[in-house]
């Protein structure tokens, strides 16, 4: 007897992000919510990724890391399923740098699919607040591409999924 699929959803996100991509794991990074809208993920402080170990401000790629990552997993959520997603441009404007010891968030909107590209937005903020949200330390534009490198020539046989484009 075969068990039937896994239904995809937030926890199930939850489960790839925690288990399946290891430098997610080894910064801390967890999710925090996950729908076809918007997902949110979590990035506690660790002095260990300052970038000045003097001011403890984190460095820029980890907020990179944790605005990307959270655009593939918007993507995939907008999508449905767990697809092969990989980033193509990321286009990141850092607005102020986190203050040492918070906790950073980002959060993600898949606003548009093709058969092979998705865009994003996403903004990256510090602080458990309602109000830091509003203050972003960094916002992104994001294109990110379905599927395998072959599917971007068109060599891999168009395959429409739930929510991609037929």
């Amino acid at each position: 007897m075969t068990k039937p699929p896994a239904k995809f959803d937030a926890t199930l996100m939850a489960t790839i992000l925690e288990r399946f991509i290891p430098h997610c794991r080894e910064i801390g990074m967890t999710m925090v919510s996950a729908t076809p809208e918007r997902t949110v993920l979590k990035l506690p402080y660790d002095a260990r990724l300052a970038g000045d170990p003097e001011t403890g401000v984190l460095m820029g790629g980890v907020i990179t890391t944790l605005i990307d990552t959270t655009g593939g997993m918007s993507v995939n959520m907008r999508l449905g399923e767990p697809t092969s997603v990989a980033t193509l441009d990321l286009r990141i404007d850092y607005l102020r740098p986190a203050k040492p010891g918070e906790t950073l968030f980002a959060a993600a909107e898949c606003y548009r699919l093709t058969r092979h590209v998705a865009f994003v937005k996403a903004s990256a903020w510090a602080g458990e607040t309602p109000e830091a949200e509003s203050n972003p330390i960094a916002e992104c534009l994001g294109t990110f591409m379905i599927g395998d490198a072959s599917a971007a020539s068109g060599a891999v046989a168009e395959r429409p999924g739930k929510g991609r484009p037929a």
